[in-house]
């Protein structure tokens, strides 16, 4: 079931069966998951039932033509990404101006070639794959712009109005999830870590809150250095309130007792204490 899944969804929309059954002997050995409309009206009701990659879609239908079908795909914010390519019998100019102004993709002139239809689908399906990923890390990147805001607005606040022992107390619960949270995206725990690699997930972090870090080897054998030029709890915040610095050295500190238990970090430089820059020092012992 799942490889089924996994398939692109490929729409053939014809009242021709013969037609219909043509289409699907030529997609036949592609890894399409192929569905058929016999109607304009069908076509629409398997739009929203199914999650399509693509549309092939004849021009000349009763009831409803393809052009119609096409302006309704293109016209519903939820499927005008959905390639339409448009089969077709008719070769004047004037029709095509047509399929263009309904938002087809694309156009295959009947009778249909085999080879022409295989390589016009796929490349369809490239694109609509592209779009796909570029919507994905859109909205990855917006939930994480929005989980970033909340932090750095509201960490900063909290920490300057709560008593010292209720600070270490948040940090330490903040930390946790943060360990919890690399635990999962970065699968600490089935993987035998070194400096370099802790120290790329140290900068990776802060990067992902907001700042501007990088990682290098250290001057001293068996050490690193995560370095930031922009802080993540926002500059100003960190100088009002250095213990946000901390709260960075803890998340790295949790990072690199996944390496070794013996291994330390060492704040060096921080933006709250004045510096220009941030410097932690990963080492040994």
């Amino acid at each position: 079931m799942e490889e089924e899944k996994s398939k692109p969804k490929i729409l053939i929309v014809d009242d021709v069966l013969e037609n219909i059954e043509l289409i699907e002997a030529y997609l036949s050995a592609e890894p399409y998951a192929v569905i058929t409309a016999s109607s304009g009206k069908e076509a629409i009701k398997k739009l929203k039932e199914e999650n399509l990659d693509m549309i092939l879609l004849d021009v000349m239908m009763p009831e409803m033509s393809g052009y119609e079908v096409c302006k309704i795909v293109k016209n519903n914010p939820e499927t005008q990404f959905i390639p339409v390519l448009m089969l077709t019998a008719l070769s004047d100019i004037e029709d095509r101006i047509k399929g263009i102004e309904a938002g087809a993709d694309d156009f295959l002139m009947k009778p249909i070639n085999r080879i022409e239809l295989k390589t016009r689908v796929k490349s369809l399906l490239r694109v609509k794959c592209m779009h796909d990923r570029l919507v994905a890390d859109r909205n990855s990147l917006e939930i994480k712009n929005r989980v970033q805001s909340i932090l750095t607005a509201i960490i900063p606040t909290l920490l300057r109005v709560v008593s010292d022992e209720e600070k270490k107390v948040l940090i330490n619960q903040m930390t946790s999830m943060v360990e919890k949270t690399l635990l999962e995206t970065y699968h600490l725990e089935n993987r035998e870590l070194d400096f370099a690699y802790a120290g790329k997930i140290c900068a990776e972090t802060m990067n992902q809150l907001g700042g501007s870090f990088s990682s290098e080897k250290g001057k001293r054998e068996s050490s690193w250095i995560v370095r930031g030029t922009k802080c993540p709890w926002r500059g100003e915040e960190a100088r009002k309130n250095p213990i946000l610095c901390t709260l960075t050295r803890k998340i790295f500190s949790n990072i690199t007792l996944k390496v070794d238990s013996d291994f330390r970090v060492e704040a060096l430089k921080t933006i709250g204490n004045k510096n220009d820059c941030c410097e932690f020092l990963i080492k040994a012992g």
